[in-house]
């Protein structure tokens, strides 16, 4: 079933993030997400590989995963912005990061609604929501009902996906 674009930044009915074909993978153009103009960001497969390092590209590009409490980010406390490695665009301020005990950095809310788009994962047996960078679709890991107030969300992210800006 083909990938479709909502008004809210959804893509439902999506089987999987990354087509079976990897030249397919790459989106590009203008499209609006919340009402804010975004230009996507295209490179080829090898401009991807040239860029990240192989942990990067497994988790940003292909949709792996790190291992639980291995990040860099997991327990930091740093004031500062959590920008895509991918493309730098802003993700998550460090004021919604909290402690979930999952092993991966927690946040409760993007710092914006347009800086990711939510894709309906059914892999591995499970029904989840994916997020990925709504510039660059780079996988960032996924969103959970339940977080702290005032959003009650757990945006689950993996380290690697993230470059902490300090203020």
């Amino acid at each position: 079933m083909p990938l479709t674009r909502v008004p809210d930044c959804r893509v439902e009915e999506a089987q999987s993030y990354v087509p079976p074909d990897p030249w397919k993978r790459h989106r590009s153009g203008f499209f609006s997400c919340r009402g804010v103009l975004m230009e996507k960001l295209q490179k080829t497969i090898e401009e991807w590989k040239a860029m990240l390092d192989p942990e990067q590209y497994n988790v940003c590009r292909l949709k792996g995963t790190e291992r639980p409490f291995s990040g860099k980010y997991n327990a930091t406390k740093t004031d500062g912005v959590y920008h895509c490695i991918c493309c730098n665009e802003p993700l998550f301020d460090s004021s919604t990061k909290f402690d979930s005990g999952c092993g991966w950095p927690s946040f409760y809310a993007p710092i914006a609604d347009s800086a990711m788009i939510e894709i309906r994962d059914v892999s591995h047996g499970m029904i989840r929501t994916e997020v990925v960078c709504a510039k660059c679709d780079a996988h960032l890991g996924h969103v959970f009902p339940d977080g702290p107030p005032p959003t009650g969300l757990r945006y689950c992210i993996n380290s690697v996906c993230l470059d902490l800006v300090p203020r």
